[in-house]
């Protein structure tokens, strides 16, 4: 899997766990009227979960920003280093989509 491919798959995995945190916030609004220990007990474990998932969300949100910058950086470094291996694998890989598409 390309390092692309890995940044796009890491960033679709922290914006879908955004939307869980966010689900699970309106759960526990629309749920604050309903009274009983048993309701209270949960939502207060639900809030410290929630808690820590956007805690490690937002720590796993900065290493995904890190490593990509630094993807970023190594391969314009490779580019301004060895320009005509760039442009031939450049090439290549636009030869290889083009036999994959005229396949079609």
């Amino acid at each position: 899997m390309t390092q692309t491919a890995l940044a796009n798959n890491k960033d679709k995995l922290v914006a879908d766990l955004k939307a869980v945190v966010s689900d699970a916030e309106e759960i526990l609004k629309s749920t604050a009227d309903v009274a009983g220990e048993k309701m209270s007990q949960l939502r207060t474990r639900i809030e410290a979960h929630l808690k820590d998932a956007k805690a490690k969300l937002a720590e796993v949100e900065v290493v995904l920003l890190d490593k990509t910058k630094a993807c970023a950086r190594a391969t314009d470094d490779f580019v301004h280093e060895q320009p005509w291996k760039a442009v031939g694998i450049a090439a290549l890989v636009g030869v290889a989509c083009g036999v994959l598409i005229s396949r079609r």
